[in-house]
């Protein structure tokens, strides 16, 4: 397929809002746990509650601005101005410490558990507010902006920004004791300064790619793409959410309690180092990937990402020495971030023309809440009985253990067997056919 030429503006308007608003959720995905476990020795049930909460407020906020900026028929405002408000939300994490909770709330029978409550509550907040500017619009104008010659490539680069913003995030934070409340203080401040700037940027910085207002009432538009006959019209787009669901499971199992595991179950203080080298080989190979996505299709690309990810979940499971470990978090990060970009791409092709906006609240359906509330869940049940440690102040906090990674490889397995049996079906079937999304697309394609 002959690659579509794009602007210097639009690659550096993606690379610098993908890889801000990715530092972003990285601090809440990632640290959001480390903070509460840190600072309120919170439970995996509450780490898994306080993802669920969020994944469910992504997807509402992202039903309600997707449609809505479908409606109005513009992205810039609703990304520039999110951008700034969720750098607000970021920065007001700050306030949440014990010493000020325990002021407004004196009758409180545990401070601790009253800050945890006020972070999941906040953490809903702020988002709402990046929801709004990232998954709903941020996505939607980059579904606009490109088409199927040069999609792959922009979907691999926003892909391996996950990554890129882990890499960034690890490294800034290394200078940081997480286990003193005036160091959250400074990173939710330096994050929160940063993502209003970036917003603040983009007013100069974005181009509003030509487009028309939606037809549609709004409420009608919210729900489109859960119509019966808008289903029946696209099930390539629908058999790939569902995939794309299963994929996010696999990765809410384990995700949450990565960091944990990494320092409180193998003691690796200086993680940042040791996987650093991984997290810039799985970002470059993600980047390649998505050409090579543009280059031969879905499925030659989609089942050697489950590969990749499942011999790293094998490896994990099986060894705790560094080697090893540094060999398994290669390939688990490398199928993880391959497997985003393939499965981003794909949806994109398959996106109907002129209703991204409408479309982005059941890809969040797909890739945020059912993984969110269900992955998570598997977690903390899988580590219900958790070997405990006692801490300074005499508290208990679980430690997290190696069946994290048994889980979410079975369920990499079982969705790797469903996509091969599909792919299968579909090579018997053979031939040219028109895709769902108003291309076209050859046997190799098909799903």
């Amino acid at each position: 397929m002959k690659q579509t030429k794009a602007g210097a503006r639009f690659w550096a308007a993606l690379v610098i809002f993908s890889l801000v608003g990715q530092i972003a959720w990285v601090v809440e995905n990632m640290y959001f746990n480390v903070f509460i476990y840190e600072m309120f020795r919170a439970s995996a049930e509450q780490i898994s509650l306080m993802v669920a909460a969020s994944a469910v407020a992504a997807t509402l906020t992202t039903l309600l601005i997707g449609a809505l900026s479908d409606r109005v028929g513009r992205r810039k405002p609703f990304i520039c101005g999110g951008y700034i408000l969720w750098g607000i939300s970021i920065w007001s994490f700050a306030l949440i410490r014990e010493d000020l909770v325990s002021r407004l709330f004196p009758y409180a029978a545990s401070t601790a558990a009253v800050c945890v409550t006020l972070t999941i509550v906040m953490d809903c907040v702020m988002t709402f507010f990046g929801s709004s500017a990232n998954d709903a619009c941020f996505n939607a104008w980059l579904t606009d902006a490109t088409d199927e010659g040069n999609r792959g490539a922009a979907e691999g680069i926003n892909a391996m920004m996950p990554l890129v913003a882990i890499l960034a995030v690890f490294g800034g934070f290394m200078s940081f004791d997480l286990s003193r409340s005036e160091s959250w203080q400074r990173i939710f401040t330096l994050i929160g300064v940063v993502v209003i700037l970036i917003g603040a940027a983009g007013i100069f910085l974005i181009r509003e790619p030509a487009g028309e207002r939606g037809g549609d009432g709004y409420f009608r538009m919210i729900f489109y793409g859960f119509r019966p006959s808008v289903i029946r019209a696209n099930p390539a787009l629908y058999r790939t959410l569902a995939a794309f669901s299963v994929f996010g499971i696999a990765i809410q199992i384990f995700m949450p309690y990565l960091i944990l595991y990494y320092t409180v179950t193998l003691g690796m203080e200086n993680y940042v180092l040791i996987f650093a080298p991984a997290i810039v080989i799985a970002a470059l190979a993600t980047a390649l990937w998505g050409r090579l996505y543009d280059r031969i299709g879905y499925r030659k690309t989609a089942l050697p990402s489950l590969l990749m990810m499942a011999a790293g979940f094998v490896i994990l499971f099986c060894f705790r020495a560094t080697a090893p470990v540094f060999i398994g978090s290669l390939l688990m990060l490398t199928g993880y971030l391959t497997g985003m970009a393939v499965f981003g791409a794909r949806i994109r092709d398959c996106t109907p023309a002129g209703k991204a906006g409408m479309f982005q609240g059941l890809r969040i359906v797909g890739q945020v809440m059912i993984p969110g509330v269900i992955g998570p869940a598997i977690g903390a049940a899988v580590l219900r009985n958790a070997e405990k440690h006692v801490n300074d102040d005499h508290t208990e906090s679980f430690i997290p253990n190696r069946n994290i990674f048994l889980a979410a490889l079975i369920v990499t397995v079982l969705l790797g067997v469903g996509m091969a049996i599909a792919f299968s079906l579909a090579r018997k079937r053979g031939g040219s056919k028109q895709t769902d999304g108003g291309g076209t697309t050859d046997e190799n394609d098909n799903d």
